[in-house]
C-alpha cells in the first residue's frame, strides 16, 4: 500500500495540517489548539461535568483538569461544585468565553474553507457525509 492509498496516513496528515492552521489562528487570541475541543464542546453545551467533558473531547480526566485550569486562569470558564457531589464540578463559560465563540468559529470556518476550496459544493457535502459515516458506522 502506498501513502496516498492509506486512509490512516491521509487522515492523520490532513488532521495535522488542519490543527497547525487553526493553532496559528488561535494564537492571536492567546489560545492553543489543545483548548479548542474544550471551548467548542462548551459552546455546544455548558454545565457539564469535567468527566463528561473529558469523554466528549476524548482526553483523560487528568489532562482535562490541566486544560480547565488553563481556561480558568484565562477567565474563560468557571467551575461550580455540585451540591450532591462535592468532588464533581460543572463547567460553565464566562462572558469572556462566550464572547470568543463567534470569532473563533469564524476562524475555524475559514480554515475549513481553505482546505475544502478544491471541492465543489456537492463534493464537500459528500466528503463530510462520508467522514461522518466512517466515524459512526452504526448510524444510518
Amino acid at each position: 500500500m502506498k501513502q496516498h492509498e492509506s486512509l490512516g496516513y491521509l487522515v492523520s496528515h490532513l488532521n495535522n495540517e488542519l490543527q497547525d492552521a487553526l493553532d496559528q489562528r488561535l494564537k492571536r487570541y492567546q489560545l492553543d489548539i489543545k483548548l479548542w475541543p474544550v471551548l467548542f464542546s462548551l459552546w455546544q453545551e455548558e454545565g457539564v461535568t469535567q468527566t463528561e467533558l473529558s469523554k466528549r473531547c476524548d482526553v483523560a480526566n487528568y489532562t482535562m483538569t490541566r486544560l480547565l485550569d488553563q481556561l480558568q486562569q484565562q477567565k474563560l470558564i468557571t467551575r461550580h461544585q455540585e451540591a450532591d457531589n462535592r468532588r464533581a464540578f460543572k463547567i460553565f463559560l464566562t462572558d469572556n468565553g462566550k464572547a470568543l465563540e463567534q470569532d473563533l468559529v469564524r476562524e475555524a470556518e475559514r480554515i475549513n474553507e481553505r482546505f475544502l476550496s478544491a471541492l465543489s459544493d456537492d463534493e464537500r457535502q459528500s466528503f463530510i457525509a462520508v467522514l461522518n459515516r466512517i466515524q459512526q458506522p452504526d448510524k444510518p
